[in-house]
């Protein structure tokens, strides 16, 4: 005769083990429960950054709303970006980044998506992760992905500030709220044929016949490349350099498998037989973090010193738009994450 108490406990067990596996948890661990933790976590919407993320994405605004205020507060900053203003010795400039000729603008941002690409070049070439002796082809893969990754980042920073089946969308957008090219003279378009300076379509080709861009909204370029640029290194090197540290723990990023459940990433790098490697930044990571550095910096000058506060909001708005479909909607989306892949994965 079977005991009352065995039929509860087994209906009981049934109950917890349905339990666990609608909440994405195996039989063995319960629901939620991480492969290497007997504590249960709850997960991250994989739709949503990580709250690790979170914090990495809050420094932006907050960058840009201190440098906005600091301006306010010192009006002669914005003097900066006044192209008819000359410093002179009567007037000096309120600060060595205040002149756009300065070193920093001039060798690095002006050249900024050459820095980074060398950055994420030389640490995709170096560490460990990605010349692993014991799974070659894990690293390989991962290499592909890698270059995916920034394949796409780099499309979009040519689409946004060089080129879109004619002027790139900075200067499209420009044009489309009423700006246009100032100049005092006719501009020669072809040997012996004049356009007013207000069909010159471009920025850099109004700058060319000495013209003035104005009139209309100019999203700045500058924090658009300053926000992309350092945030794709810290998603290619962070996740590199975190999961290794954790020695393959838990990894706060969760994916929606292709059948529907939502699990950690670490059991995608179970499924792809992705391993951490070294966990130390290496060459090309401690490069990638001066980069990264350089880009904050100049990134709080630009704040300081150049641009309305709306110019530089559309910036940040228009790198965040480059950034989620890379990094954040692969997680949710398996075919688009079996063709990007996941840093670190």
């Amino acid at each position: 005769m079977t005991d009352a108490n065995d039929t509860t406990n087994t209906s009981y067990s049934l109950k917890a083990r349905q339990k666990a596996k609608m909440a994405g948890g195996s039989e063995a661990n319960g629901p939620n429960f991480s492969p290497s933790s007997s504590i249960p976590t709850k997960r991250n919407p994989p739709y949503l950054p990580t709250p690790l993320e979170t914090l990495v994405l809050a420094a932006y605004p907050a960058l840009l709303a201190f440098g906005t205020v600091f301006s306010i507060i010192s009006p002669q900053a914005l003097r900066a970006d006044d192209d008819s203003y000359a410093y002179s010795a009567e007037h000096p400039a309120p600060s060595y980044f205040a002149r756009k000729d300065n070193v920093f603008n001039t060798f690095f941002v002006k050249r900024g998506w050459g820095w980074i690409t060398v950055a994420f070049a030389l640490f995709v070439g170096t560490h460990a992760t990605f010349s692993s002796t014991a799974f070659p082809q894990s690293g390989a893969v991962k290499r592909v992905k890698a270059g995916v990754r920034w394949v796409a980042v780099t499309a979009w920073w040519i689409v946004v500030t060089q080129w879109c089946f004619g002027p790139p969308l900075i200067d499209r957008g420009f044009r489309f709220t009423g700006g246009k090219c100032e100049v005092a003279t006719k501009v020669v378009v072809k040997e012996g044929v004049h356009a007013d300076a207000g069909d010159v379509f471009t920025a850099a080709a109004c700058r060319a016949v000495g013209g003035r861009w104005s009139g209309g909204h100019d999203i700045s370029g500058h924090v658009f490349l300053l926000v992309l640029g350092s945030f794709f290194l810290i998603q290619e090197v962070g996740w590199v350099v975190y999961r290794a540290g954790r020695a393959g723990g838990r990894d706060e990023r969760c994916v929606v498998m292709p059948d529907g459940a939502v699990k950690g990433a670490g059991v995608e790098a179970e499924r792809t037989g992705s391993t951490p490697e070294e966990k130390e930044f290496g060459l090309g990571g401690k490069f990638a973090a001066v980069v990264v550095g350089l880009c904050l910096w100049m990134l709080l000058m630009t704040a300081i010193y150049f641009h309305t506060w709306f110019e530089k909001l559309t910036g940040l708005l228009v790198a965040a738009m480059g950034i989620y479909p890379v990094y954040i909607l692969p997680r949710w989306v398996p075919a688009l994450r079996a063709i990007v892949g996941l840093p670190g994965i």
